[in-house]
């Protein structure tokens, strides 16, 4: 029989003294499917995948569910063998994210991030029988490893260990930032060859897809810092320019350069 599980949560509020960060280091922050994480200083997280490692085990409890009758005794313990089995998953889920998050808070001052809008990119694609739509099974198929990610959970974490530690966590506009080459600034769909391949057709410059991506992740986190230091402003989805003047450059492909 399931048994509930009870939490209780004390807030309370004090005065501390604001916290100096231990690192000095700035890293940009690629998330990805593949990989959990990609530091532009050249670490890689993998995945725990804690739903697809329980997958096979989950649609078994369900067949055996759907089969009881409902609200039966047998259907009940089905039931709790099911809710079971999903807080596992969590529970998985959860300390794999902390320990993470502590992991890359520790080590950095200041995390760059891409803004990613979680729950649009988990949407189901619209499609019916009639008509069909498009791309709505491999849509389908994407949406449980972005679930799975826990991204919205990973950045919560991030914000609030690196408030405690003194650190900061930036988003940028992800817009670009896999098909921009950090070595030309060139913009093409093409530049990424592969999931996990970056090579630019104009300089030839290769690197694992997931770290430049996270190098130039980097590179608009710097452009933000001086922006701020400056006084500028940073459009959304352009580039740089000062607040007072429009002769300053503007980077025409989403990433500022500085």
């Amino acid at each position: 029989m399931h048994v509930p599980k009870w939490y209780a949560s004390i807030q309370t509020e004090r005065e501390v003294e604001q916290s100096t960060h231990p690192s000095t280091s700035i890293v940009g922050l690629d998330a990805g499917i593949t990989l959990f994480a990609t530091p532009s200083d050249g670490t890689m997280f993998e995945p725990v995948n804690a739903l697809r490692k329980n997958t096979v085990k989950l649609a078994k409890y369900q067949r055996e569910m759907s089969r009881k009758v409902k609200f039966s005794n047998n259907w009940k313990k089905a039931k709790a063998r099911i809710t079971k089995l999903h807080q596992r998953i969590a529970y998985i889920r959860n300390d794999f994210l902390h320990k993470t998050s502590s992991t890359i808070s520790k080590n950095h001052v200041m995390v760059v991030i891409k803004d990613l809008k979680v729950t649009n990119m988990s949407k189901s694609a619209s499609g019916t029988l009639e008509p069909p739509g498009r791309s709505v099974k491999a849509k389908s198929g994407l949406n449980k490893p972005i679930l799975d990610r826990g991204w919205g959970e990973f950045r919560r974490q991030l914000e609030y260990k690196q408030a405690w530690l003194g650190g900061k966590v930036v988003a940028i506009n992800p817009r670009n930032t896999s098909r921009t080459c950090p070595a030309c600034q060139h913009v093409c769909a093409e530049n990424r060859k592969t999931q996990s391949q970056f090579e630019c057709v104009e300089c030839g410059y290769a690197e694992n897809a997931d770290l430049n991506a996270a190098i130039n992740i980097l590179r608009a986190g710097h452009a933000r810092l001086a922006c701020e230091v400056n006084g500028a402003v940073m459009p959304s989805a352009t580039g740089t320019r000062r607040s007072d003047s429009s002769k300053n450059r503007l980077s025409a492909v989403g990433i500022p350069v500085l």
